[in-house]
């Protein structure tokens, strides 16, 4: 019959893929995504070190108020706290690794918030 279709199977076939064309150097660290069904997660990474140097996430205290953390507001909120907590350790240029999710709504409002914060991408 039919192979049953695996959603996660699938986006780690595409996220390997984009994993072998970008890394993260101390000049230009990776702004990674994860996207779950609750929140969003942005880390920006030094791939050379295998350190993050900065993180944010729809669970962090500054967004603790908000009512709903599933939309693209709170995605774009997001963007913007990684970017001004990555300006403050002085990086300006990233390279935005979307993690095989599609460059579309929540993923699309936090690279867009990342943007609207200075980060250049």
């Amino acid at each position: 019959m039919f192979k049953k279709y695996n959603r996660k199977a699938v986006r780690d076939k595409k996220r390997g893929r984009l994993r072998n064309k970008l890394q993260g150097t101390p000049e230009r660290p990776r702004l990674s995504v994860y996207r779950s069904e609750k929140h969003m997660y942005a880390q920006v990474i030094d791939d050379i070190k295998g350190h993050t140097i900065v993180a944010a996430s729809t669970l962090d205290t500054s967004l603790k108020g908000e009512e709903n953390k599933v939309n693209v507001e709170a995605a774009k909120k997001v963007g913007q706290i990684v970017a001004k907590r990555a300006l403050e350790k002085g990086l300006r240029k990233v390279v935005f690794d979307r993690g095989g999710y599609i460059y579309h709504g929540r993923v699309a409002a936090l690279a867009e918030g990342a943007r609207e914060g200075g980060l250049e991408f």
